[in-house]
């Protein structure tokens, strides 16, 4: 009984000085186990290392490849953030970011257009009135008498001028008014370009396309005026030459019944005999005139206003007018107008700006309101003579 009594105090005893070890180890076990796994750790790079210095090129460049698009390919959005922080953060310590680019080729200026007086060397010439256009022609329409002139004689392209001319020849031919003409492919400008607002199809009367080929200058319908005459478009064309040559224009050709060929030529005192002629037709007188009109041309409706303002200006009495204008012939205007009761033709020819051929006429309606009805000759005119 004793010595079993005794072997379990024993026993006991040794449970009891042993058991700290016991409880001990796991802590000593967990702190191996730390320093083992970062032993391991440390020599994962350069295991890492030695790895890749035995793979061969192809595979590592591939797999360095992959690693870089992945990384793209998830952070697009944080790279963006980071660079308007960068940004942000440049600014704030007052950096500010410049960028530069380069400066546009400069464009070269146009060279001006030089009209056909320009290089006959006609804006030379110098007159009393400093007016714009470089040939001028003012006559009474009574008596004939020059009222001021300016290289008169020189044969200069005279762009829808030449509409009048297309004007007499279609009324003097006395076909139809009321016939509908209608407005092919052929009355297209392929000379010029230009643009017209009678679409190819549109129909009008003889009487409608005439208004608006006097009166807003309208291309198409000179156009087809021509080509509907008898013999068509070279049968006019030849009509046009013989009313000029039967007038005495002896400085004067036709080419087209629009005006758009520069080919178109007369003097300012050969125009002023077409004034005269067309003049005693009241349907030109009437057209020319007219401020505005509409068409239906069966396509749609247009409204046409007058391209000469002045008929528009109740200061002035008009009677007839047309205007031109392609760049070879500057710009260009006819009129019959009464001037203190007395009735006068002008023409200006080869004038330089937009409204410059109308204060031409201006210019010279002041001059005869108050200077004696005497000829002026400038110095060109008295040399021709």
């Amino acid at each position: 009984m004793f010595k079993s009594a005794l072997g379990i105090v024993v026993t006991l005893l040794a449970f009891a000085i042993t058991s700290p070890a016991l409880h001990a180890a796991p802590a000593k076990a967990k702190k191996a186990s730390s320093r083992t796994a970062a032993k391991a750790v440390a020599k994962k790079p350069v295991a890492r290392k030695r790895a890749v210095a035995k793979a061969p090129a192809g595979k590592v460049k591939a797999a360095a490849k992959r690693t870089v698009t992945k990384q793209a390919a998830a952070k697009p959005a944080s790279r963006d953030a980071s660079r308007r922080s960068s940004a942000r953060a440049q600014e704030g310590a007052g950096v500010r970011r410049v960028t530069f680019a380069p400066s546009p080729s400069p464009v070269p200026a146009a060279a001006p257009v030089l009209t056909a007086g320009d290089m006959a060397g006609l804006h030379h010439t110098r007159d009393p009135l400093a007016l714009k256009s470089n040939a001028a022609f003012v006559i009474d329409q009574t008596t004939s008498q020059v009222l001021f002139e300016k290289n008169s004689g020189v044969a200069l392209p005279i762009a829808s001028l030449t509409k009048l001319m297309t004007a007499l020849v279609v009324v003097e031919a006395h076909q139809s008014m009321d016939e509908m003409l209608e407005v092919t492919s052929d009355d297209i400008d392929r000379e010029k370009h230009t643009g017209s607002r009678l679409r190819v199809g549109a129909h009008l009367s003889r009487a409608d396309m005439l208004h608006i080929a006097l009166m807003s200058s309208e291309n198409r319908a000179a156009s087809a005026l021509g080509r509907n005459y008898p013999g068509g478009l070279t049968a006019f064309i030849h009509a046009m030459n013989a009313k000029a040559k039967a007038l005495g224009m002896t400085q004067t050709h036709y080419a087209d019944p629009t005006g758009l060929s520069s080919s178109n030529v007369a003097s300012a005192r050969d125009l002023a005999k077409l004034v005269m002629a067309a003049y005693r037709h009241p349907v030109i007188r009437h057209y020319s005139t007219y401020p505005r009109h509409a068409v239906d041309t069966g396509l749609n409706q247009l409204q046409y206003i007058n391209s000469n303002r002045l008929v528009l200006n109740p200061d002035w009495e008009i009677g007839l007018q047309k205007t031109g204008y392609i760049s070879e012939a500057g710009r260009c205007l006819v009129m019959q107008a009464r001037v203190e009761g007395r009735p006068v033709v002008m023409v200006f020819l080869d004038s330089k700006g937009k409204d410059s051929r109308l204060a031409d006429a201006v210019r010279v309606r002041k001059f005869l309101e108050t200077a004696k009805p005497t000829p002026i000759l400038t110095q060109a005119s008295a040399a021709q003579s």
